[in-house]
């Protein structure tokens, strides 16, 4: 299974803001990193402000570039804005979902939990973090898989009622997808028309 597994503070700095999560090094040093990084000045062009909003949108959902421009080219042939679209088929993703269950403190942990089968959907163990969960379906932790450390410790206090589109049943530990997200809903500083038109060129 391809991820990133590089340095996350460098990328975290390179953007200034914690993508990958609370990041106590951002705190200590915002500036990007590398030996002129306090020091540099230099002026974004346009194709670089796009570049780099793409290089954000798949280090926050941890998607590789060959799945990311897959993914992109679904999105452009969907029906809707296709920036949305994009967000709203990284957000259906599997591991994203079991993030924004709260079952999960990071997308990357969710990844491990998914790919060690300790998830399911509609009642079947799915070990596939790209799988795309539609509407209507239910993802939860397996029985023999909740009692486990991490999962509660994660859980404990988190607040569902941030996520909307996501209904949280605490009895089960599972969640169920209403719908897509609006756009306005979803929290990620993402601005996905720079991704559209670095696509288009």
């Amino acid at each position: 299974m391809a991820r990133y597994i590089g340095p996350k503070s460098k990328i975290a700095r390179r953007f200034g803001e914690p993508i990958f999560g609370a990041d106590k090094v951002l705190s200590k040093r915002n500036f990007p990193p590398g030996q002129h990084g306090n020091n540099r000045r230099k002026k974004q062009s346009e194709y670089g402000a796009m570049l780099a909003e793409k290089q954000k949108a798949k280090y926050t959902y941890g998607v590789l570039e060959r799945q990311f421009r897959n993914m992109f080219m679904k999105s452009a042939k969907a029906e809707g804005i296709t920036g949305e679209v994009l967000l709203q088929n990284l957000e259906s993703r599997l591991d994203n979902i079991v993030f924004r269950l709260g079952i999960a403190p990071t997308r990357a942990a969710a990844r491990q939990l998914v790919g060690h089968k300790h998830i399911v959907v509609d009642g079947a163990v799915v070990n596939i973090p790209s799988y795309a969960v539609k509407p209507g379906q239910i993802v939860g932790v397996r029985e023999r898989s909740k009692s486990l450390e991490v999962v509660e410790v994660s859980l404990a206090g988190f607040n569902h009622s941030k996520y909307p589109w996501i209904e949280w049943d605490e009895a089960t530990k599972s969640g169920k997808l209403l719908h897509q997200p609006e756009r306005a809903d979803i929290p990620e500083n993402i601005k996905e028309q720079l991704i559209v038109e670095l696509y288009s060129k």
